[in-house]
């Protein structure tokens, strides 16, 4: 595994993360024995960068977590967020749950120790704002999290899926160590404004979703997905979209063979690609796609075959939203 500094912070951490978010949600039924295994492969491989959120699985992701990080906590560079909560803390957050943001610093003072409570530590690495509270300045909320430097509770400051507005003037209020956005060949509103302002700023860029979902690795049966699986409501996996979406990868696939790797390895390498600045943190329950995903780090790509990706992509431009309307209301535009 290769590694990078994070931020314009003394850390370094493994040049490719974890998603930790569907080993508890969003992408049907938990195994936590088989999750609990990947967590520590994920150790054997060096890929010391770990992401999950108090939202996942209503605190249940950070507690699965807990039981690998409290025993390896020098080896493990732990990133959680807040800012999501559920109305009357009651549903499923990815099916159909009733959501809000709260980015007050009451809320922040009762997340945090919630996190650090269920993570079973004393710091955390990098706390994200997981959106930015739309009722609430973002000095404001920047300025609570700030609070928790000082204290001790958290090391490093981060946001997700805001403006370029927004990490501006949160930057200017307390330094941004990382933004985490969906970033993938499939998504890419990030490269007009959000990812070239992250490298002037020294703010390192987190892609999550990097392989879109599964929809670019080629092995996805989207007909198989499990009733709780929350991307049987996405427009990418239904319809013309889905259609388009499966030409794509068929023919990424195909340019990944020639390149001896696997899609999966390709898309994580194109994405690490765009800048210098960009650690990319693939989800996986799997130790077998864990150690695919880390694989990434050994692959190779020119000018010629960045050209040739994005030949494909235009091919099948018909790939359609990342979220449905219930999403795309918590994300600012």
């Amino acid at each position: 595994m290769h590694y990078k500094t994070i931020g314009k912070t003394d850390a370094k951490v493994s040049s490719i993360g974890l998603g930790c978010m569907g080993m508890s949600a969003a992408y049907g039924d938990r195994d936590d024995a088989q999750s609990l295994a990947t967590l520590h492969r994920a150790l054997d491989l060096g890929i010391n960068f770990w992401d999950t959120a108090d939202i996942y699985a209503n605190g249940a992701n950070e507690e699965l977590i807990s039981k690998v990080l409290v025993e390896n906590r020098d080896k493990i560079f732990i990133a959680t967020k807040f800012g999501f909560r559920m109305r009357n803390n009651e549903g499923d957050s990815f099916v159909g749950g009733d959501i809000y943001i709260d980015g007050s610093p009451k809320h922040i003072k009762h997340a945090v120790e919630e996190s650090l409570k269920r993570l079973r530590t004393d710091v955390i690495d990098l706390y994200y704002a997981h959106r930015i509270d739309p009722n609430i300045p973002v000095e404001e909320t920047i300025g609570a999290m700030a609070e928790l430097v000082k204290e001790g509770k958290v090391k490093y400051l981060g946001l997700s899926e805001c403006t370029a507005d927004d990490l501006k003037r949160a930057h200017a209020t307390h330094p941004i160590t990382a933004l985490q956005s969906e970033y993938s060949l499939l998504t890419r509103d990030v490269e007009k404004e959000i990812l070239p302002l992250t490298k002037e700023l020294g703010v390192t860029f987190v892609p999550f979703a990097p392989l879109s979902r599964g929809l670019i690795t080629n092995t996805l049966e989207v007909s198989t997905l499990e009733s709780n699986d929350f991307r049987k409501n996405l427009p990418r996996y239904n319809g013309e979209y889905l259609e388009n979406n499966q030409k794509l990868s068929t023919a990424f696939s195909d340019f990944a063979q020639s390149k001896n790797c696997t899609p999966a390895q390709l898309a994580i390498t194109w994405v690490m690609a765009q800048s210098d600045n960009i650690i990319p943190i693939p989800g996986t329950k799997k130790c077998k796609y864990l150690e695919e995903n880390a694989g990434a780090v050994d692959v190779m790509l020119n000018a010629a075959d960045l050209a040739i990706i994005e030949g494909i992509m235009k091919q099948y431009p018909n790939i359609g939203p990342r979220y449905s309307d219930r999403e795309n209301k918590f994300v600012k535009k």
